[in-house]
């Protein structure tokens, strides 16, 4: 049990009194003691922001310019005793607040789905093997192993530190990265001084390490001074904040307009306030787009949580709208194109080549040498792989669920692999009782991992693997088949290198050797011309299936894709062509990338498709390039330094699986699986989006400018209103909340993948867009009018001319919603009119609420209603129709003038 009886300090004392103090030991806790623990301290979390009651957020919805005005309506019209338009009025207000408090509910619910998703990782070691768990599941007395790019999910005393680095601005405000190591510190030693610890929320930069769990939660440094949380995410986007202004600016017109009506009808029509002042409040709310706003919000929370489901999760709501216009995308090649399951196909030794067969990581599988098992008793070479590739190596392979996986890099899972194919011992290491002395890390600056170990005899070893170029110079020999050393021979292994190269794979070098200082530390300096080579290790990661197949259709929506990689340019080049990437034959290698000027490398970026032997700067600098020459581009990245070309990208993508905390952080959108297809289907999802964003504006606008225009129509003329204020409320209630409602769950048409990206700048209010409207208004007016005269030239009452010219609107605005689906290709197949289970919901809900309001025997008094006979009825419903066909003649002919144009 944790002593918790006085205060623990420590930064100030030897870890393994830590470790006491904590009841816990360098093998971790076992699952049944931190379970124990979890329930004790809680979860290793912040608390979450206060969040609005639901009174409070439903009030909200009511705080909207177009709602204070429709209340001061039902005031004066409750005054003036019209109950009827009053309790329509109270509908439309409650209507409107339903809508907004629903879809904000909804947006809360998407934004805390895509936090659990996004939840951070911690490497643990638990019941003595390390594992994977939820950061919120870190105890105090855990001990955790990080390392570069991972974010230090809890305070903890460090045990070991391996050139770790780690940047603490976010709590001390140190600007540069601070070295950790495990020695003691004053007691008295400020909160940046405390080297011997890892601060919860902070960033490793560099390096490796392990540490115990001394704090979590509210108990962290982080969690003492840090009150701040993020609130829940708005749930909006420039274009939506754009569609609001504008639908204010439209606001204030329509009433300035409304009390121009006003006066023109008492001074100039005369006609009686109490009826006039109806029609221009019925006027107001037919002409403004008062649920365009929360439409357009709930279509993205639609869009936010499609792209969850295809695995690639929204962390800023503008990036929806930057996908739709994704000109380029440069990714990464491990884990996003290929399967990230590391293969050892080859090994090259002084005298042979061998295959290895095997699938996945499996350590079951042949060594073959000439179409023959190869045993390792007559090829002692054998054995030194094996022993190069358990040492140094630092994952764990494990069985699980019938599936062979790796915690750790997932090369060096290939290599654990690669060992059990040669001892024979599957699963079990071989190296039991070889102790670990010191380590050199993988860097990118020496490219290369180093070990030292003692084995059960107590003799001294060094094994290094790396890249061939990093470790070739290190040695002075070369192991051969029979075990015995002779001189090394640079010339043979670098053509080895490029013919396993050129086919694909990877390459690493692998050495060893018995030369150690007495003290058995590592350094650089120490290893330079003592290594004996023992070979290469050829490693494959196929290309996903899928990738291929996203890949083409990257290429039909003109979209370029561009693979970064650091791999070795003729293994770039393989993979590039199993993939599908058009420019296969140019290859810019980061060497070349810093011979060139940033105008040579503009020109150059556009038409290369493949950068080899690059790093992360160089990244930055070819996103910044691409989108000199006016492209959008989309850019994947996992390390802490693929950060700067994330945030530079227009939609920054972050591996989920793979990626490091500070890449996440800094992109717009992390994928769940690491998956190119996913990418693919993102952009996908984001063109849809935008186009159910357009065809909500493009059904609301034409539809509320029809309805205004037959009441301005009627006023300015003389004429008696064809359809009444509370009819034009009524129609508001039923239509708004429904049809208008119904697109932001529309899926993507067909050829959405085959379009040419979109401009960023394109405006949603085209030219097009404005004539649609008129054209719309137009036709509405028309229709509505001829309806209302028909029916009074055949005698009706004008209470069932209007209920006829009522459900005449109706009608046209459904068929209006068939119409507007479909907004780059025709309206006139099967799949468009059957439509979806959500669109026919609405329809059916908006008919049957028309059917009550036209013949159900209490509401026509309510709303002036008469029963429509059969054969207007037909006629309405066929005026629909011949709505419909006009306005696809229209878009068929100005589809087909685009295409000559």
């Amino acid at each position: 049990m944790i002593d918790d009886s006085k205060p623990l300090v420590p930064h100030a004392l030897p870890e393994e009194v830590v470790l006491q103090a904590m009841s816990s030991s360098m093998e971790g806790l076992s699952s049944q003691e931190a379970q124990r623990r979890l329930q004790v301290y809680g979860r290793n979390r912040l608390p979450e922001a206060p969040k609005r009651s639901v009174l409070v957020r439903f009030l909200s919805q009511f705080h909207n310019v177009l709602i204070y005005v429709l209340i001061a309506s039902a005031i004066v019209t409750a005054f003036m005793q019209h109950w009827v338009d009053t309790g329509v009025i109270v509908a439309v207000v409650l209507g409107n607040a339903i809508v907004g408090y629903l879809q904000e509910g909804r947006a809360e619910q998407a934004m805390d789905a895509i936090r659990g998703m996004l939840a951070p990782h911690a490497a643990v070691l638990r019941d003595g093997r390390r594992t994977s768990v939820d950061a919120a599941d870190l105890v105090p007395g855990d001990v955790v192993l990080v390392e570069a790019g991972d974010r230090v999910p809890a305070d903890m005393r460090l045990m070991e530190a391996r050139s770790l680095k780690v940047e603490e601005a976010a709590l001390t405000g140190e600007s540069v990265p601070v070295d950790k190591t495990s020695d003691l510190v004053a007691i008295d030693a400020v909160l940046g001084d405390r080297n011997s610890m890892l601060f919860s929320g902070t960033l490793v930069a560099a390096g490796t390490g392990r540490g115990v769990v001394v704090a979590t939660g509210l108990a962290t440094e982080i969690g003492k001074i840090s009150g701040m949380l993020e609130a829940v995410e708005t749930l909006s986007t420039p274009l939506v904040r754009q569609m609001d202004i504008f639908a204010r600016w439209l606001t204030l017109f329509i009433l300035i307009v409304a009390a121009l009506l006003l006066a023109y009808g008492l001074a100039v029509g005369h006609l009686p306030f109490a009826e006039l002042f109806m029609t221009i409040v019925g006027l107001s709310v037919a002409a403004i787009p008062e649920g365009l706003p929360a439409v357009m919000t709930i279509t993205l929370a639609v869009g936010v949580q499609a792209m969850a489901r295809r695995n690639a999760i929204v962390r800023r709501l503008p990036a929806i709208e930057t996908l739709g216009s994704v000109s380029v995308i440069c990714t990464d090649k491990t884990g996003t194109l290929t399967r990230n399951e590391m293969v050892v196909s080859s090994l090259v030794a002084a005298e042979h080549v061998y295959a290895v067969d095997g699938d996945g990581y499996s350590p079951v599988g042949a060594v073959r040498w000439k179409e023959a098992d190869a045993d390792p008793r007559d090829h002692a070479v054998l054995s030194e792989f094996a022993l190069a590739a358990s040492l140094c190596n630092d994952a764990v392979l494990h069985a699980a669920e019938g599936d062979w996986r790796v915690e750790g890099d997932p090369m060096e899972g290939a290599l654990l692999a690669l060992a059990g194919k040669i001892t024979g011992g599957g699963g079990e290491p071989f190296t039991t009782g070889w102790k670990r002395i010191d380590a050199i890390p993988f860097d990118a600056a020496h490219r290369y991992m180093a070990v030292s170990h003692i084995d059960d005899g107590g003799r001294r070893h060094v094994h290094v693997k790396g890249a061939p170029e990093a470790v070739l110079s290190l040695c002075a020999g070369q192991r051969m088949s029979d075990g015995s050393t002779g001189p090394l021979d640079a010339p043979y292994w670098e053509n080895m290198v490029e013919t396993l190269a050129g086919e694909g794979q990877r390459v690493l070098a692998v050495a060893s050797s018995g030369a150690l200082d007495a003290d058995g530390r590592l350094t650089q300096g120490k290893l330079a011309g003592t290594l004996t080579l023992i070979g290469l290790v050829g490693l494959i990661d196929p290309p996903r299936p899928e990738a291929i197949a996203a890949v083409a259709d990257c290429h039909l929506a003109g979209i370029r894709v561009k693979m970064i990689t650091g791999d070795h340019a003729a293994t770039a080049r393989a993979i590039a062509g199993m993939i599908g990437l058009k420019n296969t034959e140019r290859v810019l290698t980061g060497i070349d990338i810093d011979l060139l000027d940033d105008a040579a490398l503009a020109l150059a970026a556009l038409d290369t498709d493949i950068f080899a032997r690059t790093s992360p700067a160089h990244k930055l600098r070819l996103v910044t390039a691409l989108q000199s020459q006016g492209l959008t581009v989309a850019m994947t990245g996992d390390g802490v330094n693929d950060a700067p070309a994330l945030k530079r990208a227009d939609a920054g993508i972050a591996m989920g699986v793979k990626g490091s905390e500070a890449a996440k952080e800094a992109a717009e959108l992390v994928l769940a699986d690491d998956n190119f297809a996913s990418i693919a289907a993102a952009v996908r999802e984001g063109r849809t989006v935008y186009d159910n964003i357009k065809k909500v504006i493009s059904w609301t606008l034409p539809t509320n400018a029809g309805e205004a225009t037959t009441i301005i129509v009627a006023l300015f003329v003389g004429l008696a209103l064809p359809v009444t204020a509370v009819q034009i409320l009524w129609i508001n209630l039923v239509t708004a909340i429904t049809l208008g409602l119904a697109l932001a769950f529309e899926p993507s048409e067909e050829g959405t993948m085959r379009r040419p990206p979109r401009r960023r700048d394109e405006s949603l209010l085209t030219a097009d867009l404005l004539w649609h409207v008129f054209l719309v208004s137009v036709l509405f007016a028309a229709a509505v009018f001829g309806v209302f005269f028909y029916a009074l030239d055949k005698g009706y009452s004008i209470e069932l001319a209007r209920t006829m010219a009522m459900n005449t609107l109706v009608v046209m605005e459904i068929f209006h919603l068939f119409f507007i689906r479909n907004i780059y290709g025709t309206s006139l197949t099967w799949s468009a009119v059957r439509g979806t289970k959500v669109v026919w919901i609405c329809v059916i809900s908006v008919t049957l609420a028309q059917f009550a309001v036209t013949y159900v025997p209490f509401m026509q008094p309510l709303f002036g209603t008469e029963s429509v006979p059969l054969f207007e009825g037909l006629l309405i419903f066929a005026l629909g129709w011949v709505f419909f066909a006009l306005v696809e003649i229209e878009k068929q002919m100005r589809l087909a003038l685009r295409k000559r144009a």
